[in-house]
C-alpha cells in the first residue's frame, strides 16, 4: 500500500474541510506517520478520517479531530505540554514535533499495555522529548507543573480542577466535556481574572478514567 499517497490525500481532505490551517501541523502530519501508531492489521485504514481501535476499548483519534485540537492548542516551540490519554502515542508525537528539541511533552496513560505500545512506537521514530507516565490522568501531573498547554484526549464530565491549577497563566487547555455519548470541545485560556472558555464543536471520545473522570 502506498502510505505516502494516502497520507497526502488525507492532508488535502482535512485542509478542504477547513480544519488544517497551520503549515507546522501539516509538516507534523507528514513527519509522524499515523500507520506506525495503529495495530498492523488496521494499517490499511490508517489514512482514512476515522478513529481506529487500538485495543482495551480505546481508539486512536480521527485525524481531523487531532488536527482540530492541535490547532486550538496554539503550540509554540520550546513549550512544555501535558497530554492526558497517550493511547498509541500519535498525538504526543505530533506535539513533540511542534515544540521542537527545546520543548517537552509529558503524557499520561492509565492502561499499562497501551503505554508500553506507545513507548515502542515513539522509540521506533527516535523521538526523545516525550515521557510517558502510567497513572490516573484526571489528576494531571503536579510534579511537572506548570504547563504551557494541556490537551485531554478523553471525555470528562466536567473540567478537572487539577488541570486549571497546573496550567500556566496565559496557558491553554483543550478538553472534551459532556456525557458518555457526546461532548463539546472547549478551548480554555487561563487569565489573571479567571478563564476564557470557547466551544469549538461537538465530538465523541472514550471516557476519562479516574478521580475526576467518569465513575
Amino acid at each position: 500500500m502506498d502510505f505516502e499517497a494516502e497520507k497526502e490525500k488525507l492532508i488535502k481532505y482535512i485542509k478542504s474541510i477547513g480544519y488544517l490551517k497551520s503549515k507546522e501541523i501539516e509538516d507534523a502530519l507528514r513527519k509522524i506517520p499515523r500507520h506506525l501508531f495503529v495495530p498492523k492489521h488496521l494499517r490499511y485504514l490508517a489514512y482514512r478520517d476515522t478513529p481506529l481501535s487500538i485495543g482495551y476499548n480505546q481508539t486512536i483519534s480521527q485525524p481531523s479531530t487531532v488536527v482540530a485540537m492541535t490547532e486550538a492548542l496554539e503550540v509554540k516551540k520550546g513549550q512544555k505540554i501535558l497530554e492526558i490519554g497517550t493511547g498509541s502515542g500519535w498525538q504526543s508525537s505530533i506535539l513533540s514535533y511542534l515544540v521542537g528539541k527545546n520543548g517537552f511533552v509529558y503524557t499520561i496513560e492509565v492502561i499499562e499495555e497501551l503505554a508500553e505500545f506507545a513507548k515502542r512506537n515513539i522509540k521506533n521514530l527516535g523521538i526523545k522529548n516525550i515521557k510517558i507516565f502510567i497513572k490516573d490522568g484526571s489528576l494531571g501531573l503536579k510534579e511537572k507543573a506548570p504547563f504551557d498547554r494541556i490537551i485531554v484526549t478523553a471525555a470528562a464530565p466536567d473540567v478537572p480542577k487539577p488541570y486549571l491549577k497546573q496550567l500556566k497563566l496565559g496557558g491553554i487547555l483543550v478538553i472534551p466535556v459532556g456525557n458518555l455519548y457526546l461532548q463539546k470541545m472547549y478551548v480554555i485560556k487561563k487569565l489573571k481574572d479567571g478563564i476564557e472558555k470557547k466551544d469549538i464543536g461537538n465530538f465523541m471520545f472514550v471516557p476519562l478514567i479516574g478521580k475526576y473522570g467518569f465513575k
